[in-house]
């Protein structure tokens, strides 16, 4: 039986890789900070508690372990340059020199497609030079740089880059999109809404990472449906798919996205970076290398993903502002968007 071992197995994606490795037959362990699923893990999964930067634990966790799947990361969400850092790239090198220790197997570290900033073209090759715009597209680069640098040491490390993950219990910023639709309150698209944006399953991208961790030799995979389109249609689908009277609206991408960075500086909006540099723009994955390499193909298309994610809010709709778990297991805080999701019933048709 395989030991693989989840760290920030208690995370959205994290806790849904631990669901599909307990399903796949592996002996699974989790390395967390917290433990907000103690109540509901299976008895096949065994928690170590502790932080990523502190080489005891981690030295703990990896020990015996045959595949490592490391996700712990702070989220752009967080807006800690300090953190993102120290945990994303200071953490990822405490692993990687652990597992080298320890005599790991395979590792499988799940990079960010904020590495490519706004790339100059699409689609995005895995050969596409990164050029991240925002802190945690820079950390996340370097997290990627320690692991070339373990690959040459010898250690076997794949880097799967996942294009924005959607599937059920997916919350954060999504939570409030979500909300919005549910009350029939109308969304934004920037400009015309007419960049294409591609999105990945949670689902999909776990089977992807399975099969990374079973493939020998180190890889760099880029993950995303093969069934998208444009932003505004993406959304509109959503609106039509829930019915509640939801419409898309255009705004001015300029001012609105220096409206997003003035909001998110003074605390009143939950936006990172990302957000206002990236909503406007066309961003999406070749994925005919991932097919190629690992026969792996993604069954969720945009429209689909979207409204299984909405469904869950739905039916999940009291829990999902619940303390205690991850920035993307629970809705982000709104603040003054509060105040335009009641302005948006003013507006004229």
């Amino acid at each position: 039986m395989t030991t693989s071992l989840v760290t920030g197995g208690c995370g959205y994606f994290g806790a849904l890789l631990v669901r599909h490795l307990v399903a796949a037959g592996h002996d699974v362990r989790v390395l967390d900070l917290a433990d907000p699923d103690a109540a509901d893990r299976s008895n096949a999964v065994a928690f170590v508690r502790g932080d990523i930067r502190d080489a005891g634990v981690v030295a703990e966790a990896v020990d015996g372990v045959d595949v490592v799947f490391h996700n712990v990361a702070q989220v752009p969400l967080a807006r800690d340059e300090g953190l993102f850092r120290s945990v994303n790239v200071g953490g990822t090198e405490v692993l990687l020199r652990a597992c080298e220790q320890a005599g790991v197997g395979k590792v499988v570290h799940t990079s960010s497609s904020a590495v490519f900033g706004v790339p100059a073209s699409n689609p995005v090759l895995p050969s596409t030079v990164p050029s991240p715009v925002e802190a945690y597209g820079h950390a996340k680069l370097a997290a990627e740089w320690a692991c070339l640098a373990a690959v040459a040491r010898g250690l076997d490390v794949t880097i799967v880059r996942p294009r924005t993950i959607l599937g059920h219990g997916r919350l954060g910023i999504f939570g409030i999109l979500f909300d919005w639709v549910a009350d029939g309150a109308d969304i934004f698209v920037l400009g015309d809404g007419s960049n294409r944006y591609q999105f990945v399953h949670a689902d999909d991208l776990a089977a992807l990472c399975l099969r990374a961790g079973a493939a020998r030799g180190p890889l760099v995979l880029n993950a995303g449906t093969d069934r998208f389109g444009t932003m505004r249609e993406s959304l509109e689908s959503l609106c039509a798919h829930a019915g509640t009277g939801a419409r898309v609206r255009a705004l001015p991408a300029r001012p609105a996205a220096l409206l997003m960075r003035a909001a998110a500086a003074a605390h009143l909006a939950p936006f990172a970076p990302y957000h206002w540099m990236m909503y406007a723009k066309s961003l999406w994955f070749d994925i005919d290398h991932a097919r190629d390499l690992l026969g792996w193909q993604p069954r969720w298309s945009n429209a689909e993903m979207l409204a299984d994610s909405y469904d869950w809010f739905v039916a999940n709709r009291a829990d999902a502002a619940a303390s205690g778990r991850s920035r993307h297991r629970t809705t982000a805080t709104q603040g003054v968007l509060r105040l335009l999701k009641s302005a948006t019933r003013l507006l004229p048709d």
